[in-house]
């Protein structure tokens, strides 16, 4: 069995990570490290996933070659360590943000470091498989998608060729910050309360505009919730508006082959997609406005980021692509 080692366990994408690895049939749970929890259980940190294993500080040493890795660290914290496990000859599934972005100058103004390996941004693969799975399979180093972007692109991807604007809402449970508490995501202030933030600043839209080839507007709004995200997308296209019915042939022809994505036949949403690694999508069109309007959910953690992390580890291992996500 190939060992995975998860870097950064005890926050919500890395121990979620590690539950998954922990109980996946064809992978092996490796090191699953952390700084400040070290020491502790992973079941004493995150009890739901009752995983048994110590939390210990990062052993690059004891990576083998052979080993792969996920890395979930803050931005601007998992270059480093992905460039020396990319040097050791480890492959990498990068949670973080470090290596999504091909262009190394948008780094600074974007996440504020200058970004210390470009060719490893060259290499990377976006970890999207309905996008690139086979170039995932091969991949030394996957960017995984951030939620947002993923929950947008997945909605859209079928018109990706044809998108000349697009309007982003999205909305998302309090999770999407990560584990470390802020002002921003304490009860008091998300309780009976919806609000935007970052508004057209958010360091998830280059990511779009990237993926998408083409102008983005997008506002994230924070929902007194624990983990769901919905994207409700306005997309103004080149051509002919599709019809309704032409929208539903072409979305579920393209994702027929794909088995995370849900075609569903009306706007979706969270709870349908919460605790799965499944995303839903929908569109329809608006002839008033000459636009569609597409709709995507996903469950931040899972689908996008730790379901998303061990989707991509299957194909890079091998192995089915549905392997250990249920």
């Amino acid at each position: 069995m190939t060992v995975v080692h998860v870097l950064g366990a005890a926050g919500f994408a890395g121990a979620q990570a590690s539950a998954l690895l922990d109980a996946h049939p064809s992978l092996e749970l490796g090191q699953i490290t952390a700084r400040a929890d070290a020491g502790r259980r992973l079941r004493d940190v995150a009890p739901r996933y009752r995983v048994e294993k110590e939390l210990t500080p990062l052993d690059l040493e004891a990576i083998g070659r052979d080993d792969m890795a996920v890395v979930c660290y803050p931005h601007a914290e998992a270059a480093a360590v992905v460039s020396d496990l990319a040097d050791k000859g480890v492959r990498v599934v990068d949670v973080s943000a470090d290596h999504r972005l091909r262009d190394a100058t948008l780094y600074p103004p974007v996440y504020g470091f200058e970004h210390p390996r470009p060719d490893l941004l060259g290499e990377a693969v976006y970890g999207l498989p309905e996008l690139y799975r086979d170039r995932i399979r091969e991949a030394r180093v996957v960017a995984n998608p951030g939620c947002y972007p993923e929950a947008t692109i997945l909605s859209l991807l079928p018109l990706r060729d044809r998108l000349t604007d697009v309007v982003v809402d999205a909305k998302s449970g309090v999770s999407g910050a990560g584990r470390t508490p802020s002002e921003a995501v304490h009860f008091s202030s998300v309780t009976e309360n919806v609000s935007p933030y970052k508004v057209l600043r958010h360091r998830h839209q280059p990511e779009m505009a990237q993926e998408l080839g083409t102008s983005v507007a997008f506002v994230p709004h924070l929902m007194p919730l624990d983990r769901g995200l919905l994207a409700t997308c306005y997309a103004t296209l080149s051509g002919p508006l599709p019809t309704d019915d032409e929208l539903d042939a072409l979305y579920r022809d393209f994702y027929a082959d794909h088995p995370f994505v849900e075609v569903v036949g009306a706007p979706p949403g969270m709870r349908a997609v919460q605790h799965t690694n499944m995303a839903q999508v929908f569109a329809m069109s608006d002839p008033a406005g000459g636009r569609v309007v597409a709709f995507g959910v996903l469950d931040n953690i899972m689908k996008g980021a730790a379901g998303q992390a061990v989707q991509n580890l299957n194909l890079m291992a091998g192995l089915p692509e549905t392997e250990g996500l249920g």
